[in-house]
């Protein structure tokens, strides 16, 4: 199911609440009455399905559940107030930021992720089923709010300022936390719900993936997994906002970004494969040089393997072979090289099915040193919930075991 964002100000009632355990004291700092607070606090806990609070003649004590919609909605405000000094920096209203994050409404901010995604009011709208209207009435309210322009008309489109930019991957990044809540929140009732959504690169689409996929959903079945396939550029951009937990594959020295933290899986080496019955597979002292006038299929560049395949001729001066198909689809890579004498860089997990149905083999050239590292790449403030540590657990279980083969 699709969780509805609460309204931030219900969320800055819990805060207050939980910080003072008491209504009384938290109606004077939300500017509210205390039974506008008790109602908001009763529909936060109708939409969680559970008490947030124990109620006590000496004060209100969260509860278990209470205590976990704490630290989220803790981290949503810390991502809230660090997006609007970023969205505000350079600006006249840069040191009101934080003055101005109780202003900020949950439609406001739905408004700004949409907008800012699609770079089109009428394309938002039918996203979020709300009117043109409303958006453009949300989005000016914004703009008047924070004092910066949000989004500029282009020939075509509406371009997003920096401004939008920087404060919708914050909001995105709030309501994941949010949304994390919840779904903890439900496993506490032993309802777990909601999905990991997961960026894959192909390697880990071939090897380590399955297995923990199959490992995963016999002890969560209720948990959905969403994996994506795209670019290494794609994920990490999504990753870094809020639409992917996790990126499986290929790691990048250095990291391309600080937010994020690579942690490595395996290195396995790389090999020379072509077609079962290739012309060399049975060459008994293979010279680089007899490889550069065969065609090849490699990856684009930017990846890894492009960059050892790159290497491996220019390292001994020899030049790069030039009739290239370039892609990493898995199953063009199969049909290239069983169709013709075409030869690629790869590691042997990544067609480990093939070899093992002799359908592709290993040419005879050394290459133990090439070493491609494979792992996870999560934001640097991520906060897993159990269920997603449970689901990295199994991942690096499975490649202590691919290591020991």
């Amino acid at each position: 199911m699709q969780f509805a964002i609460p309204n931030l100000r219900h969320l800055r009632v819990f805060l207050e609440v939980a910080r003072h355990r008491s209504i009384s004291k938290a109606a004077p700092r939300v500017f509210l009455s205390q039974p506008a607070i008790t109602q908001a606090i009763g529909k936060l806990e109708t939409l969680l399905d559970t008490e947030l609070f124990e109620r006590h003649s000496n004060g209100m004590f969260m509860t278990s559940a209470g205590k976990v919609w704490n630290t989220r909605v803790l981290r949503c405000i810390d991502y809230l107030e660090r997006g609007l000094r970023s969205a505000l920096r350079g600006s006249p209203g840069q040191s009101r930021a934080t003055s101005l994050l109780p202003l900020l409404t949950t439609t406001q901010l739905r408004a700004l992720i949409a907008v800012t995604e699609n770079h089109s009011f009428s394309v938002a709208s039918r996203q979020l089923e709300l009117s043109q209207s409303s958006l453009h009435r949300a989005s000016r309210e914004l703009e008047e709010q924070l004092g910066v322009t949000l989004f500029e008309k282009a020939r075509s489109s509406i371009m997003p300022t920096r401004a939008a930019e920087q404060l919708s991957r914050a909001a995105k990044l709030a309501f994941g936390e949010i949304e994390q809540g919840y779904y903890e929140i439900s496993a506490l009732q032993s309802r777990e719900i909601g999905k990991i959504i997961i960026g894959s690169m192909p390697l880990a689409r071939t090897s380590i993936l399955p297995d923990v996929i199959n490992s995963f959903t016999l002890s969560h079945p209720d948990i959905g997994l969403d994996v994506v396939d795209a670019p290494y550029s794609d994920l990490l951009f999504h990753l870094r906002n809020g639409d992917l937990d996790v990126l499986i594959g290929a790691l990048r020295f250095p990291p391309p970004a600080d937010d994020i933290v690579q942690e490595e899986l395996i290195s396995p080496p790389l090999a020379i494969v072509g077609r079962k019955d290739h012309p060399l597979h049975q060459a008994d002292s293979l010279e680089l040089e007899q490889l550069v006038d065969y065609g090849w299929v490699v990856p684009r560049k930017g990846t890894p393997t492009r960059a050892f395949f790159d290497a491996l001729f220019a390292d001994r001066n020899l030049p790069t072979p030039r009739r290239l198909v370039e892609t990493s689809s898995q199953i063009l890579i199969r049909s290239l090289l069983n169709g013709s004498d075409r030869l690629t860089l790869i590691s042997t997990h990544q067609v480990e099915q093939e070899l093992r149905q002799n359908i592709l083999s290993v040419i005879p050239y050394d290459l133990s040193h090439t070493r491609r590292p494979i792992g996870i790449t999560i934001r640097r403030d991520w906060h897993p919930t159990p269920t997603q540590k449970y689901f990295l657990d199994l991942l690096k279980d499975a490649a202590s075991q691919y290591r020991g083969t």
